[in-house]
């Protein structure tokens, strides 16, 4: 089969489109025909071994080449084959799944429990936006800040990936959102339900004077300490991401922000979608909003697998509209 094979850490060049041998499931797992993954930060950290000490954190990078040799942890695609105890899927059905890599190949083994059935009303190409992106929005809201109806949201880098399903998902939960992103995102956000709009080149949301119940902080560019600046007295602040660094960000702005916690009235706590252990129920809860028209997916561009790697370099600028899609 065809797949993107990285070999050692650098550039979206080093994705070599190589011949290695199709995937045979395990007992438990099932193989997946891929129809379409998309490209998230984690895909281009992993790529380029950075932020570097990541490197030194057992299981997770390899010091000087990578674990990982075939990125992409979002996948939807159609069951090909099924190990002999897999008793939830059938080959023809339409899945899709959160994984730690594999995506960015025509066929992926996939553990049962990380399946879950891809929404009727969705494309492989639409769903294959989903998972990362929406898990860790969902996570963010829901697990992480204890969301309620009525509350007030603010959402900082409304307009990438995890921003446009946040929005999304916060209505969908009974909050109002306002939403931090650049002027030429104002039209799409507003049109998911962003009640307000606040321009970060334009306006310091952090000195605006108002205040949130939640803030989900997305995009990292501004410090802990201005961002609780905006909370209620008994808000939260969930820490998604952060600036890009060669060496120790996002994971320094992740810290400095849980170490003001302890010192202050407001909770400051991180949401981890690599870390869940509940993948599957959440596609299926966000399934659910999807089929009922309440979550859809904002794609910014779609590329065929053979410019995979143009696909990346284009969302590792980081100003993409929603996400960025590869049919396969």
């Amino acid at each position: 089969m065809k797949a993107f094979v990285l070999r050692s850490y650098g550039s979206p060049s080093q994705l070599e489109n190589a011949d290695v041998d199709t995937p045979v499931p395990a007992d438990d797992e099932v193989l997946v025909r891929v129809r379409a993954t998309s490209v998230n930060p984690y895909d281009w950290h992993f790529m380029r071994g950075e932020p570097r000490i990541a490197r030194l954190m057992p299981g997770i990078m390899g010091l000087r080449a990578p674990n990982l040799t075939i990125l992409g942890c979002d996948m939807a695609g159609e069951v090909e084959a099924i190990g002999k105890n897999v008793t939830q899927f059938a080959p023809g059905d339409g899945v899709f799944a959160l994984l730690p890599g594999g995506g960015f190949a025509a066929y992926a083994a996939v553990r049962e429990d990380l399946l879950a059935r891809k929404p009727e009303n969705l494309s492989y190409a639409q769903a294959a936006a989903v998972p990362m992106a929406a898990v860790t929005a969902l996570l963010a809201l829901r697990d992480r800040g204890g969301i309620q109806p009525g509350q007030k949201v603010l959402v900082n880098g409304a307009s990438g990936g995890v921003g446009t399903f946040a929005v999304q998902i916060a209505r969908a939960l009974g909050a109002t959102v306002t939403a931090v992103c650049s002027a030429r995102h104002t039209e799409v956000v507003r049109s998911i339900g962003a009640e307000d709009v606040i321009d970060y080149r334009a306006q310091d949301f952090t000195r605006n004077g108002h205040r949130y119940d939640l803030l989900l902080d997305i995009a990292g560019n501004r410090p802990a300490a201005a961002g609780r600046r905006v909370l209620t007295p008994n808000g939260t602040c969930v820490v998604v991401g952060g600036p890009a660094g060669r060496w120790v960000q996002p994971v320094r702005h992740t810290i400095a922000s849980l170490a003001l916690a302890p010192l202050i009235s407001q909770s400051i706590v991180m949401a981890d979608a690599v870390g869940c252990t509940k993948k599957r129920q959440n596609l299926e809860t966000l399934t659910k909003l999807i089929e009922a028209g309440q979550v859809t997916p904002v794609i910014d561009r779609t590329y065929p697998f053979g410019e995979l790697p143009e696909a990346v370099s284009y969302q590792e600028e980081g100003h993409s509209q929603g996400k960025v899609v590869v049919t396969v």
